[in-house]
């Protein structure tokens, strides 16, 4: 009996531990960006990332994928791994680590815009009052944050990183699929290491002479939202089911927020917290979309994918 409460325990710990350090992630890079650029940060992120990622492929000997695909994955991990850490990094200077998890769910709005543009997709009355918001939440957010949403703010690096996450994930789906999620991140690791691999050595002698607290969260950042939290996101998809699992994602931003609040010292402001709470409703809203319980299931699964190759 015990034996069997402890095995019942094991998925739930799991996606807790997944949700934990997906949001810790977010307070992390603003405490490693006060000793280490966006670039560097970036950089020793995804050396230790591609450095798990060779392991796990020497360990588990996948299969190997053609050459297309490979140059595909290399492309996502560019464009969804490297670019959207660095316009994260770039975005957090100046934007409040709570603010920042928010303003990035907004990859679903971009994602929705390309199944509107590119699959031509139908965008229902709804849909588009979760839009509108989204829109309002982000304005609330950046309003209160340095630089407003003009082109140079933090809250519009954020937004960028969104749009990189969300082109990442339409491009790897497929990928995903057909390979797994474990096979295709590791490409994506390596791959982006090696674009951010001019920056190492600059990122090596920031480490380096970094303080011994800011070292902790740089290899908090390149082990747990990466190796730590994919394993334990893959083991809970397999036992709860996408879906289920997948409704779960909606805790990170305000977990993020919490966690920020505790560790970084940043005290939520009223503007985040609405703005926040707007954007989680327009995202479901847009997510669903207004539709069957089916397709709904649908979305939640595509986001929850997205999730798994995302650090």
């Amino acid at each position: 009996m015990m034996i069997k409460t402890r095995t019942s325990l094991i998925p739930s710990a799991a996606i807790a531990t997944t949700i934990l350090v997906w949001a810790t992630a977010f307070p992390a890079i603003k405490l490693a960006l006060s000793e280490l650029q966006p670039l560097s940060l970036a950089s020793i992120r995804f050396a230790i990332a591609a450095l798990l990622a060779v392991i796990w492929l020497l360990w588990k000997r996948p299969s190997r994928m053609p050459v297309n695909d490979i140059l595909l994955c290399a492309v996502c991990g560019i464009i969804g791994g490297a670019a959207y850490s660095v316009l994260l990094n770039v975005g957090e200077q100046s934007v409040a680590a709570g603010a920042a998890s928010f303003l990035i769910k907004t990859e679903s709005l971009w994602m929705a815009t390309f199944a509107v543009l590119l699959l031509k997709e139908k965008f229902p009355l709804l849909a588009w009052g979760g839009t509108i918001l989204c829109i309002i939440g982000i304005a609330l957010i950046a309003s209160a944050q340095s630089g407003g949403l003009s082109w140079n703010s933090g809250a519009a690096f954020v937004l960028a990183a969104a749009l990189c996450s969300a082109t990442g994930f339409i491009m790897q789906r497929r990928m995903v699929a057909r390979y797994g999620a474990l096979h295709v991140a590791a490409i994506m690791f390596i791959a982006a290491a090696l674009a951010l691999a001019p920056w190492l050595p600059q990122a090596l002698a920031q480490t380096s002479s970094a303080s011994l607290d800011i070292r902790v969260w740089v290899i908090f950042l390149g082990v747990f939202p990466t190796a730590i939290g994919l394993v334990c996101w893959s083991y809970a998809l397999g036992h709860f089911g996408v879906a289920r699992a997948g409704n779960f994602l909606y805790l990170i931003a305000p977990l993020a927020m919490l966690i920020a609040w505790l560790v970084a010292d940043e005290t939520p402001k009223t503007s985040t917290i609405l703005g926040g709470l707007l954007i989680l409703a327009g995202v479901i809203v847009v997510n669903t979309r207004g539709k069957t319980s089916g397709v709904k299931t649908l979305a939640v699964s595509e986001a929850a994918a997205q999730e798994v190759a995302k650090v």
